[in-house]
């Protein structure tokens, strides 16, 4: 077993777990900053360190181009690669069907990509997925999926649901086949992936099919696409019936401060999203007390920290008003200390709601949140 529960919240879903990897432990639920390229945008593996930051997801598709899987394979692994004392794990590229630059279509054996440096087309299988997650050495791959787009046809949807089942089967086999003579201790972990859209019928068929398949996680996909909160937290409703129980599950691409929150306290264990610090660039900020816009001019003369509230070094040493500055001119140096903030800001929050769920408040915290964060915008 990969995943143990160790405490639970008696008015809701939340808990708190220990995920073990081959890399070490890590207490969920947890929140992974988007290291795409292993590295976040603007931030050094020092600063993941620094705010402890245990636990990061990269892109199979995108390193497997630049600088490729053999060199990260000869350096060790993508962690070495990057000089990260974290868990990786390594996303499948099949968010990339989110873009319509990277994307060109979905067969029944995989996926046909367009490499954004060269142009040129490329067929990824489920099978050379898989081959390049092992070369990049990450601790959790996830299977290759199809996700289809908010706003797709029921139609799509259905397809989308098949062919994540196939490629799930294809990938779980290919998976074990390539780790036969591997000691337990040094396995890469495997997730499946399940879709559905809002679809109550077709969450459950997918959840149903991919639970069959006994992954040592579960993610749900294709959600926090800017469809209404309401159906997102409906569809983690409907799958968490279906996931066993003693298997951690993984929302992929949630990152908004209540939006975590909410799913925590229906089970979810794993996040991951890019928003945290494309919301840094744009001088949207996280804070204790809700968003902060940052760039309005209204904050141009004020010498207050980011967040009052927060111990991090960029409220300890600067300004609203001086960040504003930077932002506005659009200055490195300002997307580096909004960033930081809004990722530290999101591995405390964590922490809090770890510490609530084992003292049996999560719920009120959880309320709390709730009259802070709903009418953010």
């Amino acid at each position: 077993m990969c995943f143990e529960i160790k405490y639970r919240d008696e008015k809701s879903g939340a808990r708190v777990g220990m995920l073990k990897t081959k890399s070490g432990e890590k207490e969920t639920p947890f929140f992974m900053p988007v290291a795409t390229k292993a590295t976040l945008k603007h931030l050094t593996s020092d600063d993941l360190e620094s705010m402890n930051a245990g636990a990061i997801i990269t892109n199979t598709f995108i390193l497997s181009l630049r600088p490729g899987a053999k060199i990260i394979k000869n350096s060790g692994g993508t962690a070495k690669f990057m000089n990260y004392k974290g868990i990786v794990f390594s996303d499948s590229g099949g968010f990339q069907m989110y873009s319509p630059k990277l994307y060109v279509k979905s067969e029944e054996d995989g996926v046909i990509f367009r490499n954004p440096y060269s142009g040129e087309k490329l067929f990824m299988t489920p099978e050379e997925n898989m081959k390049i997650q092992l070369e990049l050495n990450s601790d959790v791959a996830m299977c290759l999926d199809t996700m289809p787009l908010y706003g797709d046809s029921i139609e799509a949807i259905k397809e989308a649901v098949r062919k994540t089942t196939l490629w799930a089967q294809r990938c779980k086999k290919y998976h074990d086949s390539l780790q036969k003579k591997t000691k337990k201790e040094k396995r890469q972990l495997l997730f499946g992936i399940t879709q559905g859209g809002i679809h109550d019928e077709l969450r459950k068929e997918s959840a149903m099919q991919i639970s069959k398949i006994n992954f040592d996680g579960y993610a749900l996909g294709g959600l926090a696409l800017g469809e209404p909160k309401e159906d997102e937290y409906r569809m983690i409703e409907v799958a968490k019936k279906i996931i066993p129980e003693n298997k951690p599950v993984y929302l992929m691409g949630a990152g908004e401060p209540l939006e975590l929150l909410e799913a925590i306290s229906r089970g979810i264990d794993i996040f991951d999203s890019r928003f945290p610090t494309k919301n840094a660039r744009h001088g949207k900020i996280s804070t204790w007390n809700g968003f902060l816009n940052v760039t309005n001019l209204s904050y141009r003369n004020e010498k207050k920290p980011l967040d009052e509230n927060c111990d991090c070094f960029v409220c300890r040493k600067y300004s609203r008003q001086y960040i504003a500055h930077l932002l506005r001119h659009e200055e490195a140096t300002g997307y580096r200390l909004a960033s930081y903030h809004n990722i530290y800001f999101l591995q405390k929050l964590m922490a809090r709601a770890r510490e609530e769920i084992k003292k049996g408040t999560f719920s009120s915290f959880l309320a709390k949140m709730r009259k802070i964060y709903s009418n953010a915008s």
